[in-house]
């Protein structure tokens, strides 16, 4: 007879505080960077009152979070209070989008009824094979039309329950 797997549960938090100490950055960090660093695609910098408000945040919760990134080598100021990204930053900045961009995109195949919101929700407590392994599957479906045209249909058909 097989032995059952033994698993390590933890609750959602404490999940959250192991990968936390696995990483630098919590995910509120991961989102002013990601924001950063979008906002410093259209410009080489951004300013605090641009991140507050495409975050919905106020200024002062902006500043206290860039300064934090700042500490943890991710951003600098110029003399100018113009926020830049680091080498790391910029790195890092640009996997948390794609990151982001992926499970967009998936909630979207799926036929989620809020992308974003899923998307904002989830795409800090995925680990990067995960990330990595869902972009395949897009690019499967990507690659072979015909095979994505038969799962639309499927998922067209199939009654998706409210909870």
């Amino acid at each position: 007879m097989n032995k059952p797997i033994e698993n390590e549960f933890h609750t959602v938090r404490g999940y959250q505080l192991i990968k936390q100490s696995e990483s630098r950055l919590t995910p509120a960090l991961e989102d002013y960077l990601e924001m950063t660093y979008r906002l410093c695609l259209e410009e080489d910098y951004t300013r605090i009152n641009k991140l507050s408000e495409k975050l919905n945040v106020r200024p002062p919760s902006a500043s206290k979070m860039v300064s934090k990134l700042v500490e943890l080598d991710f951003l600098k100021y110029n003399n100018l209070d113009n926020i830049l990204l680091t080498t790391e930053g910029r790195i890092t900045g640009a996997y948390l989008l794609e990151r982001h961009n992926i499970i967009e995109s998936f909630f979207t195949l799926v036929g989620s009824a809020n992308a974003l919101e899923e998307t904002e929700l989830v795409e800090h407590t995925l680990g990067s094979a995960t990330v990595f392994r869902i972009k395949r599957l897009l690019e499967f479906f990507t690659q072979n039309p015909s095979v994505n045209q038969e799962f639309q249909s499927f998922m067209d058909l199939s009654a998706f329950p409210e909870f």
